[in-house]
């Protein structure tokens, strides 16, 4: 074998050992990236499961409050109830703490405003 074959030779030894770390790292890379994708996925569907959650929670008292606001409607005879509330699609998630302080004060007006068209208040 003559010194040019010898370097040729391990000239490929070497690129084909580059080639091969290289395609090991790749294959760590790959798989760690999946290991992340994994936990991602996991967290999306906690969060999910969160969002679902606390959705429902706060149908349930919308609709608390709305069967509230009829029960005091109803004792007024030339006032009609209209149809259950529907969600509104255009809110914003983050709001939902301001959107619910505004509930209260509303509620206590209606039942003001209900109070004093009642009969009882034109004593």
């Amino acid at each position: 074998m003559t010194a040019e074959n010898a370097s040729a030779a391990l000239r490929y030894k070497e690129i084909v050992g580059l080639a091969r770390g290289s395609a090991e790292n790749l294959r760590a890379w790959e798989l760690a990236r999946a290991d992340e994708i994994e936990r991602q996925l996991a967290d999306a569907h906690a969060a999910l499961a969160a969002a679902q959650a606390q959705e429902e929670k706060m149908r349930e008292r919308a609709n608390r409050w709305w069967k509230m606001a009829l029960h005091n409607v109803a004792r007024l005879n030339f006032v009609e109830a209209l149809d259950d509330p529907q969600p509104v699609t255009t809110a914003r998630p983050q709001y939902l703490e301001r959107y619910l302080e505004e509930v209260k004060p509303s509620y206590q007006e209606l039942v003001q405003a209900v109070l004093g068209l009642g009969w009882r208040a034109k004593r």
